[in-house]
């Protein structure tokens, strides 16, 4: 028989509600917030079951820490496969009623000083009145047999910081903000977090990392702000660039933006249109027409200001450096004018080095030194180190000052080892600072002559605008890198429009594979890729195929060839000398799952070591981690995304973590800095460029299929300096062979360079200016 209809003055049923103490994290979503834990039930209302066995509960918990006290709201259901759990809509953390219960939650690490074995004294000295003491007269902490005034006066200050952060919470979980989003709010905005996040909240996504617009838009309308608000359109166009950016373009065309938007929105395109012309008269973006892909065609392009002025500033200081009158390698640039002088130094160099430049080689030598600004590009096993390392040696002949630099730790390493100089990245070399203004630029440029720049492939506009605009008048500048691998993951294809034909930079493109490397099935293989043709996978010693059809598979073998096949056969270290490279981060044979996995069986947990669990990452010494994001504050010169590291020591009562970079500095990290490291056994090989392993193994399978595109596989077979295993199917691979990467991204930089695009005197003038990068980076 059928309920009956529930009367319309009839109040909703309350949730079931559950208390207890976390005990552990299964697993959780940074991304969306979703959380499986463990719970010790307190209670057992509205339908639960006792018997003193954990409970599993799943929801939005993201933030909740493990040892506190939960008061849960939601509803029981059952897993066909985990059985019966608690699905959490609501939570609230409660103060713990027990002497048990106080210990475990002040030793969880949730306030910073307090370990679980200061917490066992703290609460051993007061009992049950120990929060109500820290509470209400923290002075008397020092009554705790070896804890000081300072440490006293630090654990009193953390629970005021946790209360203050508890009260922003509890708002923003109002509003639908997860706890860790939370602490991210508090710490920009302080006490003014509630301010902010009601009447200014798109700014959110601008100021806080981890917030995107579609966070802000949530939240903007929780606050009630309206559908069509004009601030809501402007912040989503300057949302949709800034993915287009994330995407590698520079601008958008104006139709696409509008198209895009109002997809995004859900508003109407003449509303769209109106708040696009204001954006453009507020100078919020900057609208040009610039040549479009068919000859004679040109584009209405919008751009996010800071690539805009990047990009006019970035050619004006190219064409600055090549109509430069001063020379600073005066000598050498008449040597190479010179013949007779030309072929003396070829012969110094040959009783040097004991080789020979091949005739392509010498071309490029000797147009580094002839020109102020050039490009040497070419594939692996062509001789572009031997290339760049005859050019400084010929530069230093002549007392030339030689600064080497690339855009990751390891490449700067290794440029630095070829050469027997020192070497640096791009961002330690300009000494980039918080907000990303460095300490050299135009009006105080490098003491250099020549400026070699390695895997220049790597290059991002952003990032190559201030190293050119460093670059003194009268100094030469070599950009070296392949310009078939993947471009930048920041926007912009520098290299790719510094080597477009009719362009002023001259360059020189090495082709011949010498005798060597073809005996190298890495190098040859990786040509036979980036011509468009399968690899040989049988008959060679230095690359492999493990055939898996299935992801899941694919994932498994991955784990046993990395931890047991290769140590075994090639005596190489798993975390140090084999890095997985894949595809995408999600998925079965994603980073995100292989990491999880290859920590498992490389660093796994061991009894009586400490490790901190942050989010759905469980850290342990030992661990291979990598920076996720452009920290200017850590370390001497900032931390930088891509660095990567080896966690060295982990203190869960100072709650710090140290790790030692690839760069040999050693970083410490607090736990509410965990969110910007992630595990670095697996990473996509997008993240991989610039940087070279001894092996690399890549899971390559038909679960990646939009993903898989030459230059992907060919950037990924040459980071192996010694060995290439591939786990996965001949299908994939034959795809990835065969699909050639869509389109080119939209830059108007090689334009520039030609002079196709019109610039203004005072767009010229303010474009030097120095901008960090997208409004929503």
């Amino acid at each position: 028989m059928a309920a009956p209809p529930r009367q319309a003055h009839e109040q909703p049923r309350p949730l079931p509600v559950v208390e207890g103490v976390l005990e552990r994290i299964t697993y959780a979503n940074e991304e969306n917030g979703w959380t499986v834990a463990r719970l010790a039930p307190s209670n057992w209302k509205d339908g639960g079951r006792g018997g003193g066995e954990l409970l599993t509960v799943v929801g939005a918990l993201l933030g909740a820490q493990v040892g506190e006290s939960l008061r849960l709201e939601g509803r029981w259901g059952s897993h066909p496969q985990y059985g019966r759990q608690f699905t959490v809509e609501n939570y609230t953390t409660v103060l713990p009623a027990t002497v048990q219960g106080i210990q475990r939650y002040l030793g969880s690490g949730l306030i910073k000083g307090i370990g679980p074995k200061l917490a066992e004294r703290i609460v051993g000295h007061f009992g049950i009145d120990t929060l109500e003491v820290i509470e209400s007269d923290p002075k008397r902490l020092i009554e705790v047999p070896k804890l000081g005034p300072k440490r006293t006066k630090l654990i009193a200050a953390a629970w005021e910081e946790q209360k203050a952060i508890k009260e922003v919470m509890v708002f923003l979980q109002t509003v639908g903000v997860s706890t860790s989003l939370a602490v991210r709010i508090y710490k920009n905005y302080g006490d003014g977090s509630i301010g902010v996040v009601k009447n200014q909240p798109y700014r959110l996504a601008a100021d806080v990392w981890g917030i995107g617009f579609l966070t802000a838009d949530r939240i903007a309308q929780a606050v009630g702000i309206p559908h069509d608000s004009p601030d809501r359109v402007k912040a989503g166009l300057q949302y949709a660039l800034s993915e287009s950016s994330d995407q590698g373009h520079c601008y958008l065309p104006e139709e696409r933006l509008i198209a895009d938007t109002v997809k995004l929105l859900a508003v109407d395109t003449g509303l769209v249109i109106e708040c696009l012309a204001e954006l453009v008269a507020e100078e919020g973006v900057v609208r040009e027409r610039v040549p479009g892909e068919a000859p004679g065609e040109e584009v209405q392009a919008i751009f996010l200001v800071p690539f805009h002025r990047a990009e006019l500033s970035l050619a004006g200081q190219v064409r600055r450096l090549l109509r430069a009158e001063e020379d600073r390698l005066p000598a050498l640039t008449a040597v190479a004018g010179d013949d007779g002088g030309w072929a003396a130094a070829m012969e110094w160099l040959r009783r040097r080095t004991g080789a020979e430049l091949a005739a392509e080689q010498e071309a490029a030598v000797r147009l580094a030194l002839a020109e102020k600004v050039a490009v040497l590009t070419g594939g692996p096993g062509c001789g572009k180190s031997f290339t760049v390392s005859s050019v400084i040696a010929l530069a230093r002949a002549k007392h030339a000052k030689v600064v080497l630099a690339a855009p990751t730790g390891r490449a700067a390493k290794r440029l630095a080892e070829l050469t027997g100089c020192e070497a640096s990245t791009v961002h330690r070399l300009l000494e980039l600072k918080p907000g990303g203004d460095a300490a050299y630029d135009r009006e105080r440029p490098l003491d250099a002559d020549l400026v070699v720049v390695d895997e220049a492939s790597m290059l991002d506009l952003i990032l190559a605008n201030k190293l050119v605009k460093a670059v003194p008048p009268g100094a030469h500048l070599l950009f070296v890198g392949d310009v078939d691998q993947l471009p930048s993951v920041g926007a912009g294809e520098v290299l790719r429009d510094l080597l477009e034909e009719g362009g002023p930079v001259p360059s020189v493109r090495l082709t011949r594979i010498f005798r060597q490397a073809q005996q190298s099935g890495v190098v040859t293989n990786a040509h036979r890729i980036n011509r468009g043709e399968p690899p040989v996978l049988q008959g060679l010693d230095d690359f492999f195929l493990f055939v898996a059809e299935e992801a899941e598979e694919a994932a498994s073998l991955t784990v046993d060839v990395v931890a047991r096949r290769i140590p075994a056969r090639f005596g190489l270290d798993p975390r140090r000398d084999v890095q997985v490279l894949a595809p995408m981060h999600r998925g079965p044979a994603g980073a995100g799952n292989l990491n999880t996995l290859l920590q498992g069986a490389v660093t796994p947990a061991r009894e009586g070591l400490p490790e901190k669990r942050f989010g759905g990452r469980t850290f342990r010494v030992g661990d291979k981690v990598t920076q996720i994001r452009n920290n200017y504050d850590k370390g001497r010169n900032g931390v930088f995304n891509g660095t990567v590291g080896i966690v060295t020591a982990l203190d869960p009562e100072a709650q710090t973590l140290m790790v030692l970079t690839d760069e040999d500095e050693e970083v410490p990290y607090a736990f509410d800095e965990l969110d910007e490291l992630a595990h670095a056994y697996a990473v996509t090989i997008h993240r991989s460029q610039g940087s070279e392993y001894p092996c690399v193994v890549i899971p390559v399978t038909t679960s990646a299929w939009m993903m898989l595109q030459r230059n992907l596989l060919y950037t990924a077979v040459t980071r192996a300096k010694r060995l290439v295993v591939l786990v996965g199917s001949r299908k994939a691979i034959g795809q990835a062979v065969r699909t050639v990467s869509a389109g080119r991204r939209h830059t108007a930089l090689a334009a520039r360079l030609t002079g196709a695009v019109a610039t203004r005197p005072n767009e010229l003038a303010r474009s030097d200016i120095a901008h960090p990068g997208s409004v929503f980076s």
